[in-house]
């Protein structure tokens, strides 16, 4: 009898927990819901979260309301989520800050894989290895023979010590057995401006702003970073395909909610993602600035996360890059 009884416990215990996530996928959302972007209004992640949420909103019918809460390179918007309810109504529109803090600050209040439930991966796009025009080179393999035939390092701009752009660079010095000088500015608009004066010769920058300098003939574009060339810039070939083959970086932007957030909420959020991404208003919005869409799965932007997190805190011990 009592083996019995807690066989019927057992299963009455299991059917309450599905009747429970039955009910949970059919009830949420019942308010509104925060998108925190960990940067402030008017980049590139700023805006692609408002793209989103938008759509969203208007599919789910509950308002996806965007929160800029900057700071600390990602880290004050990224800690607050982590310390949020995990109940769906609190996420976290992320890049690739997420995957290289873990490296560079000694102090993080959060852990970037046990402390967040993945939902997708949504956008990405290339940087831009653009060099001064007075610089010889019109491709990667030039510019690498210029660098190993200078009498000192060329130096090169990034947007702050422990950005992508600075990391990029390192991890291409070091697929490349190169040497070059490493000038940090506060911002990506410094770096530019002193790329074109020739105070410093060579860069790596994301698409949006180098895009409008390149047009206009004030720097020259040499190589993308991501892995395939990008759609509306396919003259430019990849890194990869100039010599350095598995040379993989992008300005990506994907969704996360608190570690515990219900999987069934987890896969409606997934859903409504994806089916906003593809929103003919948003996609072609979004390729007109050069970004690709991805909308994976929450198991598949889950390994990135962790693949991504591996392979940075390699560049990063190289480098000797610290933030803190």
């Amino acid at each position: 009898m009592m083996r019995k009884h807690r066989i019927y416990k057992i299963f009455f215990t299991g059917l309450l927990s599905l009747v429970s996530s039955i009910v949970t996928a059919q009830s949420f959302p019942t308010r509104a819901i925060t998108l925190v972007v960990p940067f402030a209004a008017g980049g590139g992640a700023d805006i692609v979260g408002r793209l989103l949420a938008q759509k969203v909103s208007e599919h789910i019918g509950q308002q996806m309301i965007v929160e800029n809460r900057a700071g600390a390179a990602g880290n004050i918007g990224t800690s607050y989520v982590a310390k949020s309810k995990p109940d769906g109504y609190t996420l976290l529109l992320t890049g690739p800050n997420h995957t290289t803090n873990v490296s560079l600050f000694r102090h993080l209040t959060y852990d970037p894989i046990k402390d967040f439930s993945p939902i997708a991966l949504l956008t990405g796009a290339p940087y831009l290895l653009v060099v001064n025009p007075s610089l010889p080179v019109k491709n990667l393999t030039e510019l690498i023979a210029v660098a190993r035939a200078a009498n000192k390092p060329l130096a090169y701009g990034s947007a702050g010590n422990g950005t992508a752009g600075h990391l990029a660079m390192e991890l291409l010095k070091n697929l490349s057995d190169i040497d070059m000088l490493h000038v940090p500015y506060k911002g990506s608009s410094p770096m530019l401006t002193d790329l074109i004066g020739g105070r410093v010769v060579v860069g790596f920058d994301n698409v949006l702003s180098a895009l409008p300098y390149i047009e206009a003939n004030q720097l020259r574009a040499i190589a993308s970073s991501a892995a395939q060339r990008a759609t509306k810039l396919s003259m430019i070939a990849t890194v990869a395909e100039s010599g350095l083959p598995g040379f993989d970086v992008m300005v990506w932007q994907g969704v996360l909610a608190p570690a515990d957030t219900p999987a069934d909420v987890i896969t409606l959020l997934n859903k409504e993602f994806i089916v906003a991404l593809k929103t003919p208003s948003v996609s072609e919005r979004l390729a007109t600035m050069n970004i690709e869409l991805f909308g994976n799965q929450p198991n598949e932007f889950a390994q990135f996360l962790k693949d991504d997190i591996a392979k940075w805190a390699e560049v990063v011990k190289k480098s000797g890059a610290q933030v803190d």
